[in-house]
């Protein structure tokens, strides 16, 4: 889910603080009201058009289309304001079980409240894909998605050094099979499980995971994984 933040082209909209960027002024709002509208759509299980959040937000396709050129880029965006905090998580545990954990507890919560939008983005990148093989998607912008790659490496970087990077990598596509909406569908929609229940087989399992490739590269003696 790599999002590309489009920013205001003049200078009188964008202010700095806090070493960011901060865009200011109509064009800002009319940003910020067509994300509103496309997140208020997308959590209604809608995966909008520009067009269609155009015409919700009641402004211009021209002036929709100037900062959000695809439908992939739109998507993107509502993507990556649901997932908020999830982006900037960071751990100052030492220990790679405990920081897995501490991701799954930051994420799964807010994984839930935007459930719905990040099935819609789902749908796109599935329809996409559809389109594709059929070779019918022509030139249209591809709906990417990957943060969890990131997210996952950072939460095991301990173990880098002490796993070969083969097992590294392996343990953090391990991880990813069960981080992020797709483990709703599982777990939710085919298991019936609750909220609850899905966050505790979650972690159960991403627990199992880590131990495990601790185990099979023999170094749970050097770094104990944490009780949890």
């Amino acid at each position: 889910m790599d999002v590309s933040r489009q920013r205001s082209a003049a200078s009188g909209d964008t202010e700095r603080g806090s070493g960011e960027a901060v865009e200011r002024g109509p064009r800002a709002r009319t940003k910020r009201l067509m994300l509103e509208t496309a997140t208020r759509l997308m959590q209604a299980g809608v995966t909008p058009s520009v067009s269609e959040v155009a015409e919700a937000a009641q402004v211009s396709r021209a002036t929709a289309y100037r900062y959000f050129p695809s439908q992939a880029a739109l998507v993107q965006a509502v993507v990556d304001e649901g997932l908020g905090p999830i982006l900037t998580w960071k751990s100052t545990s030492a220990d790679a079980e405990r920081r897995v954990a501490e991701l799954f507890d930051t994420a799964m919560p807010r994984i839930e409240a935007f459930e719905a939008t990040f099935k819609a983005a789902l749908k796109l990148s599935l329809d996409q894909w559809a389109r594709r093989q059929a070779g019918t998607l022509g030139g249209e912008p591809a709906f990417t998605r990957g943060h969890r790659v990131d997210l996952l490496q950072q939460a095991i970087a301990p173990l880098k050094g002490h796993l070969p990077p083969r097992e590294f990598k392996r343990l953090a596509q391990a991880l990813s099979l069960i981080f992020g909406v797709e483990v709703l569908i599982v777990l939710k929609d085919i298991w019936g499980l609750d909220s609850r229940g899905t966050r505790s087989v979650a972690q159960w399992a991403a627990g199992v995971l880590v131990r495990a490739a601790m185990a099979d590269s023999a170094i749970g003696g050097e770094m104990t994984p944490s009780a949890g």
